[in-house]
């Protein structure tokens, strides 16, 4: 038994720690092998990669990133792509192929498994937290922890000057990382896109709180948090849309737009700080490393019960399989009952 095996979309920490369950459990068989595809289905499509070996993943479990590289796209894109994956698959023997992706990679491995007939198992990641069928995807838990430790040292700065800090995190159009990181870190206010926000109930947040005497306010903020009343409403002035060469919106600044208003309004010096990529980048947690471990071991049970179209999931703290074609136009978003008793209780 041949597997090949990619990672596609934007990177996270944990990647490495799935190839290399992979591998190890794949290789205990005699004559059984991994084939690693460079750069996602762009690997596939040329039959760019390389044959995965112990020594291959020795050292990679606490390393981000991806050894294999990783790339947005899909062979669903070009009129010949599906046939050249197919052609791939056939000349270099592979038996199965896991496609370790987001929402997007998994759609296609799911397209490509049911309408095409290939033998695809999925294996759910991401920072955003926001794949259907799973309770957690691994690099969610990494994302959370360096943007609260930065939060956690952004608020002395800001105590120490009596500021405001608007502290922009990733996420998409999903507040998983706004909402857990602002609860762990303490935030005065956490914007999410799942709930639109009132700048100027905001205003009085900040403000109230600073008339009280309590020095600082940090603001987290999701990159795809939009105003209540629609993009450039109550004076804020937003840039124009931008997209990339996928056609996805590029999200971000926000933050910039909600300080200079927030210091408008309150009187209050507000400065922004862009998390950005540094919250994909690096180690993983213990827990990422513990589920993205699980993930690779379970994606291999999978192959060997040929139940392709399928992806591994977390189900309370069972490992289980789903439908890949759960995560097609979908989006697994917060829990709202969860953020208003936060926001309740401790904004302000």
């Amino acid at each position: 038994m041949r597997i090949g095996v990619l990672t596609g979309g934007g990177d996270c920490p944990g990647l490495n720690a799935v190839i290399r369950a992979i591998v190890r459990k794949t290789t205990l068989d005699r004559g059984a092998e991994v084939f690693g595809f460079y750069d996602a289905w762009d690997g596939v499509m040329e039959q760019r990669g390389v044959m995965l070996d112990d020594a291959s993943v020795r050292g990679t479990l606490p390393r981000g990133g991806t050894i294999l590289g990783t790339r947005r796209g899909s062979p669903l894109e070009t009129s010949d792509g599906v046939d050249r994956v197919k052609r791939s698959l056939a000349d270099l023997a592979i038996d199965a192929l896991v496609v370790i992706g987001g929402n997007g990679s998994l759609t296609v491995g799911s397209i490509l498994s049911e309408q095409h007939g290939l033998p695809i198992v999925g294996v759910p990641k991401t920072i955003d937290n926001d794949v259907v069928g799973t309770d957690a995807t691994f690099g969610f838990n990494t994302a959370v922890q360096i943007a609260t430790d930065a939060i956690d040292r952004l608020h002395t700065t800001a105590e120490s000057h009596d500021r405001v800090m608007v502290i922009e995190v990733m996420g998409r159009d999903a507040g998983w990382i706004a909402l857990h990181a602002g609860m762990a870190g303490g935030a005065t206010a956490i914007l999410v896109p799942e709930v639109a926000f009132d700048i100027n109930k905001l205003s009085d947040v900040v403000a109230h709180r600073h008339d009280r005497g309590r020095y600082a306010s940090v603001v987290v903020v999701a990159e795809g948090a939009k105003p209540l009343s629609g993009l450039g409403s109550d004076g804020l002035i937003l840039p124009d849309r931008q997209y990339d060469l996928y056609g996805r919106e590029r999200l971000g600044d926000i933050a910039h737009v909600i300080a200079p208003a927030l210091s408008a309004r309150t009187g209050y010096d507000s400065r922004v700080v862009q998390l950005g990529y540094v919250q994909r980048g690096g180690t993983p947690t213990s827990y990422d490393r513990v589920l993205a471990t699980r993930f690779g071991l379970a994606a291999v049970d999978a192959v060997r019960d040929r139940a392709f179209g399928q992806m591994v999931v977390l189900h309370g703290d069972r490992i289980e399989r789903e439908s890949m074609m759960v995560t097609s136009g979908k989006m697994r978003t917060i829990d709202l009952a969860l953020f208003n008793d936060v926001a309740n209780t401790f904004f302000g």
